[in-house]
This record gives structure tokens, C-alpha cells and sequence, in this order.
């Protein structure tokens, strides 16, 4: 039960109110941002909170229990508070968004209404559209491990133990070409054999989209031509001369596990479970039983 501060609650008992929303942006790399929907800046809790950034909440629901309903808010882009090249880098993807309601003239008088994370968000022209999921959005997600052939561990991570900073595993080079907005003729990765790097990780170290990280869909050799493509496009347009590092990439099977990183003692899948068809075969009598593994 949420408790309303003794100050608050005269306040909010008056025959007139000045109260407003303001918003406290904790981004996943650490950044702090204050935003209010009122028309000048306000400062508690070590944070400032602007108001030329324009936000504004849609109306919202708040339900008991586990269920997960979402609002939004929407504001224009602005040097000072949320700039249009951040978004499309995804540096607000999953941010936490604390909600709250304030005196504007007493600022200590306030309430923390909800906590929520920023879900998917769409930009037209000069603003965007946020919207704003409740936590409880994490319990859809899948938690522990599922059963299956192939290794559900992430490549270099503690389970799977590949080290990827070998220079075996990693490859430099620039773009020398852009064929479509997700493919791209690359220099430097001439050594490499065709599908070393498909479903691993192309990391910007140059350019435009510096610092963002995409995952690779397929790696080919066309001739002397060395060609990458991404699963999704940058944030800001590919262009030549831009400088990448790139891993090498895992299929998450058995045998690439030990073929191309000589990791079988760690992958972490079941490579002899049987499959549906097994699963759901019968006994017959053409069936051999005389004890031996029915599946290897």
C-alpha cells in the first residue's frame, strides 16, 4: 500500500493544486536524465529535471496483481536532453523510468508513483513515442535452462568459456563497400574462411555508428570479395572507410563446438537427446532390441 506523505496529502486536500509529472531516466549504461512535463526545470534528489525536453504521458491504467499493462510518453528531440542519434543507437532500450508526481512549488512534497522500463519506441520526424512497460513484463521471459541439442550458452561467456580475445577468434578490417543498408564488401578478412564469421558479432570502432554492436548473418568470399551481412541495419547509415572488429561466430552445435573451438568438455546442450521422431516412435516387430543405444 502506497503511502502518501503527510504534507502531500494537505496539499493534494486543498482547494487548489500545482502539481506535475517528472520523469527520472536511469539508461543501461548509467546516464542519468530528468525530464518534467512542467514549464520550467525542477531539481530533487540530486537530479535535474528539464522541462524543455517536451515530454508528455499518454493516459495509463494501473491494475493489481501481475498483469502487464504499459503506458507511454512522447517529446521532441533536443540537444540538451534526448537527441535523435541516441535513440536510434538504442541507448534507451530497457531503461528504468521512475514516475513521479511533485509539488512544483514545494518539490520535497512528492510521491513515487511507479517504476517501469522503456519498451519499444518509435520516432517520426522531429519527436518520438516512448512506451513504458511494468516490471512485471520480466516474468514472460524465459528463466533457467531448456533442454535441447544444440548449446543455449552464450560464446566467450563463463559457461561456454571460449576466449575470444584469441586473435584466432577476432578479425579487423574497414568497409570498402556498401551493397544494402545490412551488406557490405569488407577489407582485412581475407584469411578467413567463408561462414568463420557468420553469427558473430560486428563491433564499430569508427565512423558514424562508432561503438554499436550488430550481430552477423552470414559471412561469404565471392571471388577476392569478402562480404558481410547484419541481421538488422545500424542506427546511421553504412559508410566506406568505416572500421569494424568482428568475432568469430558459434552455430551452436556439437560439432562446431569442437571442430572450430575444440570446446566440447564445455558446451553446454544435450547433443545425444532423441528427437520427435523418436520420441514418438513405437515398438514394432521389424525393430532390432538387443540392447544397444537406441540413439547416438
Amino acid at each position: 500500500m502506497r503511502t502518501i506523505p503527510a504534507a502531500l496529502a494537505a496539499h493534494l486536500a486543498g482547494d487548489v493544486t500545482t502539481m506535475c509529472h517528472c520523469w527520472r531516466v536511469t539508461r543501461r549504461d548509467g546516464v542519468v536524465l530528468g525530464f518534467t512535463e512542467h514549464d520550467y526545470d525542477l531539481r530533487f534528489d540530486g537530479t535535474d529535471f528539464w522541462a524543455a525536453s517536451g515530454f508528455q504521458a499518454a493516459d495509463s491504467e494501473a491494475a493489481s496483481g501481475l498483469s502487464v499493462e504499459a503506458g507511454e510518453v512522447s517529446g521532441g528531440f533536443s540537444s540538451a536532453a534526448i537527441s535523435e542519434a541516441d535513440v536510434l543507437a538504442g541507448r534507451y532500450d530497457g531503461a528504468k523510468v521512475e514516475v513521479f508526481q511533485v509539488n512544483w512549488q514545494a518539490t520535497d512534497e512528492r510521491i513515487l508513483l511507479r517504476v517501469q522500463e522503456i519498451g519499444d519506441v518509435v520516432r517520426a520526424g522531429g519527436a518520438f513515442r516512448a512506451e513504458l512497460r511494468r516490471l512485471t513484463h520480466r516474468l514472460e521471459q524465459v528463466q533457467g535452462r531448456i533442454y535441447g541439442r544444440r548449446c543455449d550458452a552464450v560464446l566467450g561467456d563463463g559457461r561456454c568459456k571460449v576466449n575470444l580475445g584469441n586473435p584466432a577468434y577476432r578479425g579487423n578490417g574497414t568497409v570498402a563497400a556498401v551493397l544494402e543498408e545490412t551488406r557490405v564488401i569488407v577489407s582485412g578478412l581475407g584469411d578467413a574462411a567463408a561462414g568463420f564469421y557468420r553469427y558473430g558479432v560486428f563491433t564499430f570502432t569508427s565512423g558514424a555508428n562508432a561503438g554499436h554492436v550488430c550481430d552477423v548473418e552470414d559471412h561469404r568470399r565471392e571471388g577476392a570479395a569478402v562480404t558481410l551481412s547484419l541481421w538488422l541495419p545500424p542506427p546511421l547509415p553504412l559508410a566506406v572507410g568505416d572500421a569494424f572488429t568482428v568475432t568469430a561466430g558459434c552455430d551452436k552445435s556439437f560439432g562446431s563446438c569442437g571442430e572450430k573451438f575444440s570446446n566440447r568438455l564445455n558446451f553446454q546442450g544435450f547433443p545425444h537427446m532423441p528427437g520427435t521422431d523418436f520420441a514418438f516412435g513405437y515398438a514394432d516387430g521389424d525393430t532390432v532390441h538387443d540392447g544397444r543405444p537406441l540413439y547416438e
